[in-house]
């Protein structure tokens, strides 16, 4: 299976999707002007590695900032992870990553860790 490798902009984040090692890594800004649109090939890679995913997959979420569509958009991608989790057929653990004094960024971390069934932590960086 390819990766999927997706250069960040001033407006979109940089998206790595390594099948070789079981890492999604999303960082930067998540704002595009069509969100669904932005994150629909990070669904699609995301479907084809769940067919034959790695014994560990590890969701690095790296955000400056997200807006709002972008938010329901990183809810999908971690309830296709919580899917994934559940069928077993991988360990899914989720690395959220917030600078020291990004309140904002913190307890959006720890919202989605309310929501989903996935180990989640959050890192300061």
């Amino acid at each position: 299976m390819e990766d999927l490798i997706i250069s960040g902009t001033n407006k979109t984040p940089e998206v790595k999707l390594l099948a070789g090692t079981g890492v999604i890594e999303i960082s930067g800004k998540s704002i595009p002007e069509n969100s669904v649109e932005f994150y629909q090939p990070v669904f699609s890679w995301m479907e084809s590695y769940f067919e034959n995913p790695l014994p560990k997959t590890e969701a690095r979420i790296i955000l400056e900032y997200f807006n709002t569509s972008s938010s329901k958009c990183l809810l999908d991608v971690l309830r296709k992870l919580e899917t994934l989790k559940s069928s077993g057929k991988s360990d899914v653990v989720v690395l959220w990553h917030y600078e020291t004094d990004d309140e904002d960024m913190m307890e959006a971390g720890q919202d989605y860790d309310a929501l989903v069934d996935l180990p989640f932590q959050l890192i300061q960086i």
